[in-house]
């Protein structure tokens, strides 16, 4: 919500101000120009890149639109199914935990909490890590280097999306230069015409040269810099659940692990405690 706010102040600011100089809007209105930087910039991501990153490119920027998912609420709810979950284990043992993580949409545990449940992401991540713990076969320190493993390869997919969107706005002046080239080339060729031809081409030409920086510093800019801010929120979150697996292989009690969970989680977004206690014993959520 926030992002097309930015896009309408800075639309806004834009005209509002061309208008208060007396600007004739109509000059502005160059389909020629945007079809020419649009295209050719829309060439370029293609070339540069696999279709997973440009699909990944178009799902960062609808996940922009949305907003973060990685809130308060997100974190207390979270919070909750570790409690549960880990209760559950102690209560009734191995046999049916690994039962609950084998396949958690038909658990009974996961299922009271859709939030985590939604990221397909984050529920492999963390019961694959119970799954190994169960086994046996490794110690914590070494599903602790597991984790952050996965971690390290899931961001760094996560990121190449980001890089594409930057370099397609690295290249948005140098293709509004282009336009304004051809649009000089066209001039050129109009030359001993109407001098109200030849202003209104020259014109045309300027308005390439600004839709390419606008386009870069205005828009696919602040779009790549609020992607790399969602996925670092992502990471956040996968760090907290590390931190809540940990915590309970190394055989802490199901409170104690979420508290230490609670601790890894960045403090604008961070419940206190008594907020995590209300919610474990199944009381209030986050405000």
């Amino acid at each position: 919500m926030f992002a097309i706010i930015g896009i309408v102040v800075v639309i806004g600011a834009i005209i509002g101000g061309y208008l208060m100089e007396h600007g004739v809007l109509a000059v502005l209105v160059q389909p020629a120009e945007l079809v020419i930087i649009g295209g050719a910039a829309l060439g370029t991501l293609f070339i540069a890149n696999p279709m997973p990153t440009i699909m990944g490119l178009f799902k960062g920027l609808l996940g922009v639109i949305k907003g973060s998912r990685h809130t308060k609420a997100l974190y207390l709810e979270t919070l909750k199914m570790m409690n549960a979950l880990f209760l559950s284990a102690r209560k009734n043992g191995a046999t049916k935990l690994e039962a609950d993580i084998e396949d958690p949409h038909k658990s009974d545990v996961f299922n009271k909490f859709p939030g985590f449940l939604h990221d397909h992401h984050a529920v492999d991540f963390f019961c694959d890590t119970l799954r190994m713990s169960i086994s046996g076969s490794m110690d914590p320190f070494a599903l602790d280097q597991m984790m952050e493993l996965d971690m390290e390869v899931h961001h760094h997919q996560a990121a190449e999306p980001i890089g594409a969107l930057s370099a397609v706005a690295d290249s948005l002046p140098g293709l509004g230069i282009v336009a304004a080239v051809l649009g000089v080339v066209i001039t050129m060729g109009s030359l001993g015409g109407p001098p109200e031809e030849i202003g209104h081409k020259v014109g045309a030409a300027l308005v390439g040269t600004f839709l390419g920086i606008l386009m870069c510093y205005g828009f696919l800019g602040p779009l790549a810099s609020n992607m790399t801010k969602i996925v670092e929120a992502e990471g956040q979150y996968y760090n907290f659940l590390r931190v809540g697996c940990i915590a309970y292989i190394k055989g802490n009690a199901p409170i104690l692990c979420a508290e230490f969970a609670r601790r890894a989680i960045p403090h604008h977004v961070r419940p206190s405690f008594k907020e995590m206690e209300q919610a474990c014993k199944g009381g209030g959520g986050a405000s």
